[in-house]
């Protein structure tokens, strides 16, 4: 953050809108009949295997629609892309509608699938939720926060002009998802997406209190983006005025008196150690 002000990023080839709505609500619909289907049709397979398809239906999805539309497949993953001006607020918009479309439309493929099996009853429906077996609220607040803006910092840095060689973006971002899924599945059934969590909560029964608990879900990832964000900016060479951060009063004198505070820091750290 403490890098010297620059010009903004260039901004990216102008996308086929239409083709990004497409690409994004087909691959959000095999991230949620990947996950939250494999959850809900083979629940044998445990938390490894759970995880798992969602990081494979990721990874896949990244290598098909990626050159598309860049494979968001999320809406927190959109919001942080946009404040940070990977992407046009037209990019962003038409990305977030085909993902909640393509998430509504899995959850749909799975429920008609599912409902095939006569001892088949929706229950929870692979939905998110904080009460019961669950960590509760303040848990589920904290890891959607910090795994999202885990999720965000690695999507930037297999972004172009990050950090990550290119092709190897799909396949890091993959693991990261898998590790995601392994460490919050038992906290709250991780979401670090609103359109996933949106998806089964429609189709999940409503006596197990998906739809009330959606909000957190809904929120909390978003908030993870833009804290991913900052974090970022704390470790590439990125500066506050490349990103929409910049427009917020207050944010780049906050970030000016930070950096001096750090550069002082770290000055009395060196001296020390020389």
């Amino acid at each position: 953050m403490a890098a010297a002000p620059r010009s903004h990023p260039a901004p990216m080839a102008t996308p086929n809108h239409g083709r990004v709505l497409a690409a994004e609500l087909f691959g959000t619909a095999i991230l949620v009949i990947g996950g939250p289907g494999t959850a809900i049709l083979a629940p044998q397979v445990g938390l490894l295997g759970i995880s798992l398809a969602f990081g494979l239906s990721l990874l896949v999805m990244a290598y098909v629609i990626g050159p598309v539309s860049g494979c968001h497949i999320n809406p927190a993953v959109t919001l942080g892309l946009l404040v940070s001006r990977k992407i046009s607020r037209a990019h962003a918009a038409f990305a977030v509608i085909g993902q909640l479309v393509g998430g509504i439309a899995g959850a749909a493929i799975v429920f008609g699938v599912a409902n095939g099996r006569d001892e088949f009853e929706r229950g929870q429906f692979a939905a998110n939720l904080w009460s019961g077996h669950y960590a509760g609220l303040g848990a589920a607040i904290v890891v959607e926060v910090v795994l999202t803006a885990l999720l965000v910092v690695v999507v930037l840095a297999a972004s172009p002009g990050g950090r990550i060689p290119h092709g190897m973006g799909g396949l890091v971002v993959g693991l990261t998802l898998t590790l995601v899924h392994l460490i919050s599945i038992p906290v709250d059934n991780t979401s670090v997406n609103p359109a996933r969590s949106l998806a089964t909560a429609l189709f999940a029964d409503p006596d197990t209190g998906a739809l009330e608990q959606l909000w957190a879900f809904l929120v909390f990832p978003l908030v993870g983006a833009v804290v991913g964000v900052i974090i970022w900016l704390v470790i590439d060479d990125a500066t506050v005025e490349d990103t929409m951060l910049a427009e917020i009063p207050g944010v780049t004198e906050a970030r000016d008196v930070l950096d001096h505070v750090g550069d002082e820091a770290v000055d009395a750290v060196e001296d020390a150690v020389d």
